[in-house]
């Protein structure tokens, strides 16, 4: 499991941005930086990401690309490392989802089930508390340093345009952030571990649990156009599924409104 190098901060602009420029610095893997406030927090689609004093503004550093020559199964030096090429990047917010949606279980009460929806967000009673944001170069099919953001909203739900929200306060829970930040940690690390000993389709098979049914009516938005459907799965590389009519579409991309199940 990754020993995380967790570092804490009163305040940073962006717990993201912090960490690609120590990426772009040589940091090596395993840096965690918590935030206790963000005055500059990046959401997905170009979107501010509001992260007041109380809640989880939280980034980890990976380097998959140094262990670009072993297996998935390989060890360098009898020490395990992460293995996992540009062609895997779609199933990063998947298994960080599952991660969170996991630690958001240890802390919620038993009648709380966290909801993912494809493809960064994770929802309670169907609004928004949770998001994530990958920030990754690469060049060809190798990764040079990944950067998983993780948004939680504990104390305080910021409102966003358009979207439902809420916070772990609102549902009783009284972690503190840092906490909760600790206990994505350790998910984070297990789910890493599953990856690399049993591939994305054990992150794929899990998601699905967690996620909106088969069936879920949804409305898929992208920069080209807009499609609705009913939600037919994920494909083996991560990519949502859309019954629409009597094909099946595939986005990589996209924003999601979900309806109901028929």
């Amino acid at each position: 499991m990754i020993a995380w190098r967790l570092e804490k901060y009163e305040e940073l602009a962006s717990t993201s941005d912090f960490c690609a420029e120590r990426a772009k610095a040589g940091e090596p893997e395993g840096l965690a930086v918590f935030a206790a406030q963000q005055s500059a927090g990046r959401g997905s689609r170009g979107r501010t990401w509001l992260s007041p004093p109380g809640n989880v503004a939280l980034s980890v550093l990976l380097r998959p690309e140094t262990a670009a020559a072993l297996t998935r199964h390989g060890r360098e030096s009898g020490h395990p490392r992460l293995s996992f090429s540009s062609s895997d990047l779609s199933i990063i917010p998947l298994l960080a989802g599952v991660a969170v949606a996991d630690a958001l279980k240890t802390v919620c009460p038993p009648n709380i089930t966290p909801m993912l929806k494809w493809p960064n967000d994770i929802l309670l009673n169907g609004q928004k508390c949770a998001g994530l944001l990958i920030d990754a170069t690469q060049s060809q099919s190798r990764i040079d340093w990944l950067v998983i953001g993780i948004g939680i909203n504990v104390a305080y739900a910021p409102e966003v345009s358009g979207r439902a929200t809420t916070c772990l306060a609102a549902h009783g829970t009284e972690t503190p952030a840092l906490a909760v930040g600790r206990a994505v940690l350790d998910h984070l690390s297990a789910w890493l571990d599953t990856f690399q000993t049993s591939g994305p389709a054990k992150i794929i098979s899990t998601w699905l649990t967690r996620a909106h049914p088969i069936g879920t009516h949804l409305e898929v938005k992208t920069a080209q156009h807009t499609a609705t459907g009913t939600f037919a799965g994920l494909s083996p590389t991560g990519e949502l599924l859309l019954q629409v009519e009597n094909r099946i579409e595939t986005y990589r991309t996209g924003e999601i409104l979900l309806g109901t199940r028929t």
